[in-house]
């Protein structure tokens, strides 16, 4: 049979027109397909622009926040995120956040169309955090960054208003930094009475480290400051420290080097990841290393534990891998038990003695509780010399439970009730039952 009797043959068939026709038309669909495929990648490409943000970068937080206030007015699809903020007066005050939960949405932001989509891996866990990994992907016609710029930035100025004016706590969970309890209030620098000029000089020199970085970077200086607070318990070491930060807008870094678990490398990364503009504190630190003098001591008390070494951590605090732009405070209660390697010019820049109470501190406490007609200079003078009579160390922590309780006594009953400051050190009575 001739090719085009068999064609003739083929094409008058019913049964392969059919056919021929919804192949055809499959074709034409899968390459329509295809090219808008390839058209939106294309699209994508060169007239779009993306940004991921993966939960573990700092921003994530603030960017879901910016998107509650921002966007979750315009979806169906809402988690929550509860939060509690605490007043003055210590009531908290439970709050819920709605939140464009997992999938896709659409927002609006300075006229640009913005498709959000937030995913979560249920397999794969953020080792930072502990929960399931998330991220957050903003989609927006334009080839500028301008755009993401800005609703960082907006997102950022957001967060710190919920902060402004109070003081951040944070603590070393696994390998980065988490917020400890609610922002605080800054405590006034004034409430803390240190030794006369004592306060005044600690701050004055934070300022010089904090506002002079070319000075150092000029003369090869590392950029680090270290502060050591020593004396007796009671005296406002650490309540110095906390009002220092609200006076310097810093946050405070509570860092126990006692912590099991916590590593030479462990304690070397948390230091360099540490929240810009904030203190890392260490306290008590004479209780977490013995005398490298007493070596079979230090054996045994690090046999079997995984904790962090002297030489570790006088290699964070100044050595070759050692952060900058650094403050570290550390507070003891017994100087001479610290090892002279750790208290050296370069690792300890500022050394000061935070004692029990002097005739000004005694003085400066009683205006501050008694400034009403009951107080006055000549009251206050009055009363610190009555103090000083006894010959008896008094620590301010004494003096404010003593004023905490006369707080609505007269002049002459906190005079005549002066020998009551040391009650707290008479033996205990018997509970009568």
């Amino acid at each position: 049979m001739p090719i085009s009797d068999l064609i003739d043959g083929l094409s008058s068939n019913p049964y392969f027109g059919a056919g021929f026709g919804l192949f055809g038309v499959g074709a034409a669909a899968a390459l329509l397909r295809k090219g808008a495929q390839g058209a939106f990648i294309l699209a994508r490409r060169h007239f779009m622009i993306t940004l991921e943000v993966p939960c573990r970068d700092k921003s994530y937080q603030w960017l879901l926040q910016w998107i509650t206030e921002k966007g979750a007015r315009n979806t169906q699809h809402l988690s929550v995120n509860t939060s509690f903020t605490q007043k003055d007066t210590g009531h908290i005050k439970t709050k819920y956040d709605f939140i464009p939960s997992i999938g896709t949405h659409i927002m609006k932001y300075k006229g640009y169309w913005i498709k959000v989509e937030r995913t979560r891996e249920q397999q794969t866990l953020d080792l930072h955090m502990g929960v399931p990994f998330e991220t957050v992907q903003l989609t927006a016609f334009g080839r500028g960054k301008d755009i993401y710029v800005d609703i960082l930035e907006e997102a950022r100025q957001l967060a710190l208003a919920g902060t402004e004016g109070k003081t951040l706590m944070y603590t070393a969970m696994g390998a980065d930094w988490r917020q400890f309890g609610h922002p605080r209030k800054k405590r006034p620098i004034e409430s803390v009475v240190l030794q006369k000029g004592l306060s005044r000089q600690i701050l004055q020199d934070c300022r010089e480290f904090i506002n002079n970085p070319k000075w150092y970077s000029d003369r090869g200086i590392p950029y680090r400051r270290g502060y050591l607070l020593y004396g007796p318990p009671g005296c406002g070491k650490s309540s110095f420290i906390t009002a220092l930060a609200g006076e310097l807008e810093y946050g405070i870094c509570l860092l126990n080097l006692s912590e099991r678990g916590l590593t030479d490398d462990r304690l070397n990364h948390l230091l360099n990841v540490a929240p810009e503009q904030s203190i890392i504190l260490l306290e008590d630190i004479d209780a977490a290393f013995v005398s490298r003098e007493d070596t079979n001591q230090q054996k045994q008390a690090y046999d079997g534990l995984n904790r962090v070494t002297f030489s570790g951590l006088l290699n964070c605090l100044d050595g070759v891998a050692s952060t900058e732009a650094r403050i570290v405070f550390m507070t003891t209660n017994y100087l001479d038990r610290l090892d002279p390697a750790l208290i050296r010019p370069g690792r300890v820049d500022f050394k000061a003695y935070v004692g029990h109470c002097e005739q000004y501190q005694l003085e400066e406490m009683f205006k501050r509780f008694f400034n009403g007609e009951d107080g006055g200079k000549e009251s206050a003078k009055l009363f610190a010399e009555k103090v000083l009579s006894y010959g008896r160390n008094v620590s301010p922590a004494q003096i404010q439970g003593f004023f905490m309780q006369h707080k609505m006594s007269t002049k002459q009953e906190v005079l005549e009730a002066v020998d009551s400051i040391w009650d707290d050190r008479r033996e205990d009575k018997k509970l009568v039952i």
